[in-house]
């Protein structure tokens, strides 16, 4: 399972495969085209009252991930899972997120668990 990252603001490439916005908001100032989204899966970005409380603040990072974990196993986040993992089966996927910081945001946690989720089945 090849499953990549990129900022919403990095410019796509060919080779990025199936792109899939993984926010639950627009990125701003990035227009549909600009994306080159295969989809947008909003409903598995975390909760408005997660992403609040994380604030992106690194010292809440471990604390952040193990919550937003237990939300992943939710009925309609795991129904998201699921479209990611068969976009990830059928070849490259790339996780876009519009966080500032690129090893502390809801995509990092959400390759992580597409790829342990491919090692279960696999």
């Amino acid at each position: 399972m090849d499953v990549r990252l990129k900022r919403a603001y990095d410019e796509p490439d060919p080779s990025d495969g199936a792109r899939v916005l993984v926010d639950r908001v627009w990125p701003r100032g990035r227009s549909r085209d600009a994306l080159r989204l295969a989809a947008w899966e909003r409903d598995i970005a975390p909760s408005t009252e997660l992403r609040r409380w994380f604030g992106h603040d690194p010292a809440r990072w471990a604390e952040f991930r193990s919550r937003y974990e237990a939300e992943l196993r939710e009925p309609d986040r795991q129904a998201a899972m699921g479209r990611l993992a068969g976009l990830a089966a059928a070849g490259r996927l790339t996780l876009v997120f519009g966080a500032a910081d690129a090893e502390r945001n809801q995509a990092v946690a959400i390759r992580d668990a597409l790829l342990r989720r491919g090692r279960e089945t696999a």
